[in-house]
């Protein structure tokens, strides 16, 4: 038995991230990608339209942020709400289960932002420490 496998049955866990094929390694895919995050991240401030959503995203394709609205959605992350108009009118917000994890995704971000001066030194010195090979 290996130590994630020892850990969760302590913890008398149902889910294990670290098991193949755990259904929560593709949830925490799905979170914790590129377009996932950012999405969330986005969301965590409000209600967006799709469009307004790609804006806030820079750099997303329609293609791929459909994908992640989807997935998101799926995991019951994101709510989708169609309105009756003309031109139809598409809002996404978190649901309360998306808001718990936009929360842990804030908290991240928000870190890294602030050790973004550690994180470009390092780079320097590893950079540096390469160029002599």
């Amino acid at each position: 038995m290996d130590n994630a496998q020892e850990r969760t049955e302590v913890l008398d866990l149902p889910y294990n991230v670290f098991w193949k094929a755990c259904p929560s390694r593709c949830a925490l895919e799905n979170v914790t990608g590129r377009w996932g995050a950012l999405t969330l991240g986005a969301l965590h401030e409000g209600s967006l339209r799709f469009n307004e959503l790609r804006r806030r995203v820079e750099g997303v394709s329609e293609k791929m942020l459909s994908q992640t609205l989807h997935a998101l959605e799926r995991d019951g992350l994101v709510h989708r709400e169609a309105q009756p108009t003309n031109p139809p009118r598409v809002d996404y917000e978190l649901t309360p289960l998306g808001r718990d994890v936009s929360e842990q995704i804030m908290s991240l971000i928000h870190f890294m932002e602030g050790r973004m001066d550690d994180v470009l030194a390092a780079r320097l010195r590893y950079d540096a420490g390469r160029g002599d090979r």
